[in-house]
């Protein structure tokens, strides 16, 4: 960082008095707002910059020995612009030089430069959706009123942006702070001042009048309709996506609920089989009346099968519709500064010809092979070993069952199932801090890079972790009746489980023991409204969720055969699973920092896998029917025969999932021609540019 950059501020003082600001306007400029009496923002050098109120994004929290000599520092580099290595953002101290916070805004120059880095989206003077460029914002439409023009999400989210993107032009001493902590050319200067206690905490602000308005729509009335576009609006695209992934697989759930319903009252060995698998009594097929049974779990299986893929194809182009809405379906993440916790010998990037930290890949892939492959080798064996110990449980209590034949030991057949549960859940809980810390470790250059292979690991063992033992059952045991037992035993307890623990345990504690300590009234000063918001804990991100509707989602797609009450289960969850998700995120934990995104990501792969392993199963299982396995018999076909029949119904059934797939197209063709027309905008714009200086 310069000199300038790191003593000076380039962009004005830290913390100018109020009868400095006043002196400022009466000189011709507009007086920037203040949260506080006594102190004002970092100025702004840019003439268009200067606005008449300033809206707090972002907290920053300092540690408690951080002295006013470092805090005015750290306001300067807030502040300074980005040629002299600066965030190029406003700062306010708060209520002083010697407070533990600093609030955070932003200019509208630095938020439509960085609109332009992110690849954003936004509507055009002709009305439709155009990629963002910084050379021809004024004929954006609201380009000059960031408040319509930008989300506030997308706001805070640059913010971030450019925080995370501070690094030092040279060697710096820390004013305040001893040699050791100094900073080295090219550092992360917040991850720098994260690891010195400096910079404890960094936080998006509530908007309190925006969230009431947010809550009302969403999960306080009656409505059915979610208010996407406001939780787009607040909680950024990547919550937006999820919830309406929620809601279309929601009500995606209604015909699947219905047919099974349907079957299950018609068919007399269905209800039969409902019940002894709440019971857990041995299920006696009653060949006289299997030919309603039959069609039954025939219709449901290939029902599974059809819908899986429909709905994954339909969803694709709700989310390409979707993503041209928010404006991210062009987003730019190539070519991006290192995400902060990146790190290695600095060096010249060959791409992008920047100095910055250099990590070979083949030690990235060694990591990996040798690290992170075996760990997650170990937690797949603690899969096995709890399925082993599910299985002689299984056994011990079937023994128990049949000696005393009491209300008590049928009782006891459930408990193998559940303490596996709970086993299952444990250990997915430990296993996810692992994977962060084994992505960590191998240390990735981007940020969705880190993502992607989080995600996987999270993903690899989600699937062993949940359906191991039933596709152990279903494929190896062949035991129909243990595997129908096995769903709904996970169905009823899973559920309870997740809401008890996502929804029951946070409110009650939030209730009484933290709301407590936030309360407030008007006449609070800002500064302790905002603090009042870091006693929230920290938003724990979508990966559980994900992770929940995952498992649903293979539940319903590859065993709902032998269970068809399944879809009906997962309906009256997920209705309910809106509404708590939504009080949830508003009202238990801090806002979180939300990145535009432009579908779910690696999660709809996984639900794509999901839906092709579906025709597998479901095949195999059609194949264990006893009614099936009879007419077969009277047909004179061998077991050989049998299963090479299956074989080629799988294939049959996989290349109709193909040729489904390949008819309903993944985008809207209004959506391609957009892109198509987007891309020839984009390019004309580019060569416009190069021809400018021979022009000249």
């Amino acid at each position: 960082m310069s000199k300038a950059g790191a003593d000076e501020g380039g962009a004005g003082g830290c913390g100018d008095s109020a009868k400095q600001l006043e002196a400022k306007d009466e000189k011709g400029g507009k007086l920037l707002s203040k949260p506080s009496a006594g102190s004002g923002w970092t100025k702004v050098s840019c003439p268009c910059c200067f606005s008449e109120r300033v809206e707090p994004l972002v907290l920053v929290k300092l540690g408690g020995k951080v002295g006013p000599e470092t805090k005015r520092w750290l306001i300067k580099v807030i502040g300074a612009p980005q040629k002299d290595g600066g965030a190029a953002l406003l700062a306010h101290p708060g209520e002083d030089a010697s407070g533990d916070i600093i609030v955070v805004s932003a200019p509208r120059c630095t938020l439509l430069r960085a609109a332009e880095e992110l690849g954003l989206c936004k509507t055009y003077r002709s009305g439709d959706m155009e990629a963002f460029s910084y050379n021809d914002r004024d004929n954006f439409k609201d380009s000059d009123n960031m408040e319509v023009f930008l989300t506030l999400a997308e706001r805070q989210y640059i913010v971030k942006y450019e925080l995370d993107g501070l690094r030092v032009q040279r060697d710096l001493r820390i004013p305040g702070l001893p040699e050791s902590r100094m900073l080295q050319k090219r550092d992360n200067i917040w991850q720098k001042l994260s690891s010195a206690g400096v910079v404890v905490d960094t936080f998006p602000l509530h908007n309190r009048k925006k969230l009431k308005d947010l809550g009302e729509a969403w999960y306080s009335g009656n409505q059915l309709a979610q208010p996407l576009d406001s939780v787009n609006d607040y909680f950024g695209s990547a919550v937006a996506f999820y919830f309406s992934f929620l809601d279309f697989y929601t009500w995606s759930l209604l015909t699947p609920a219905i047919l099974g319903l349907a079957i299950s009252y018609f068919s007399g060995e269905v209800k039969k089989e409902m019940v002894d698998s709440v019971s857990g009594s041995k299920v006696i097929i009653n060949d006289d009346d299997s030919g309603p049974m039959i069609s039954g779990h025939m219709l449901q299986a290939m029902f599974s099968m059809i819908w899986s893929t429909v709905f994954m194809e339909l969803w694709k182009r709700r989310s390409s519709s979707l993503s041209y809405r928010w404006g991210t379906m062009n987003l730019a993440e190539r070519f991006a500064e290192p995400r902060p916790n990146f790190y290695g010998d600095l060096g010249v990037n060959p791409v992008t010809g920047r100095v910055e930290p250099l990590f070979p890949e083949w030690k990235r892939d060694l990591r990996m092979v040798l690290v992170s492959v075996p760990v997650v080798g170990l937690f797949l064996g603690l899969v096995v070993l709890g399925m082993m110990c599910f299985y002689w449980g299984e056994a011990q209590v079937k023994q128990l069952h049949k000696d005393w034949n009491s209300l008590l030991s049928q009782a006891l057949l459930y408990i193998p199932s559940v303490l596996h549960i709970v086993y299952t859940n444990m250990l997915g809980n430990v296993y996810r801090n692992v994977a962060q810390s084994l992505t960590e470790y191998e240390n990735h250059r981007e940020e969705s890079a880190f993502e992607n292979h989080l995600t996987a690991k999270i993903l690899v063992f989600t699937f062993f972790n949940n359906f191991a033992v039933l596709f152990h059952i279903a494929f190896f045991k062949q035991d129909v009746p243990l595997l129908r037992k096995r769903l709904a035993s996970l169905l009823i307890v899973s559920q309870l489980v997740n809401q008890v623990t996502e929804v029951v345990i946070p409110f009650l504690v939030d209730r009484f023991i933290s709301a407590p300590h936030r309360t407030e009234s008007e006449d609070d000063p800002k500064e302790d409204k905002f603090r009042n918001q870091r006693t929230l804990p920290v938003f724990p991100g979508l990966f559980a969720e994900y992770i929940e509707l995952l498992v649903q989602f293979g539940y319903l797609s590859l065993f709902s055969c032998v269970y068809p009450l399944t879809a009906v289960l997962l309906l009256i969850n997920n209705i309910t699973e809106i509404r708590s998700d939504a009080y949830k995120i508003c009202n238990l934990f801090r806002k979180p920092f939300s990145p535009p995104v432009a579908n779910m990501g690696v999660w709809q792969v996984a639900f794509e896998v999901l839906s092709f392993v579906s025709v597998i199963s479901n095949c195999w299982l059609l194949l264990l029917s006893p009614r099936l396995q009879e007419l077969c018999r009277e047909g004179g076909l061998s077991s050989t025969n049998v299963l090479l029949l299956a074989v080629f119904g799988e294939h049959v059934l996989i290349l109709i999932k193909f040729i489904m797939a390949a008819l309903i197209p993944d985008e809207p063709d209004w959506i391609r021609k957009k892109r198509d027309q987007m891309e020839y905008t984009s390019m004309q714009a580019l060569k416009e540019q190069k021809l400018q200086p021979e022009v000249s």
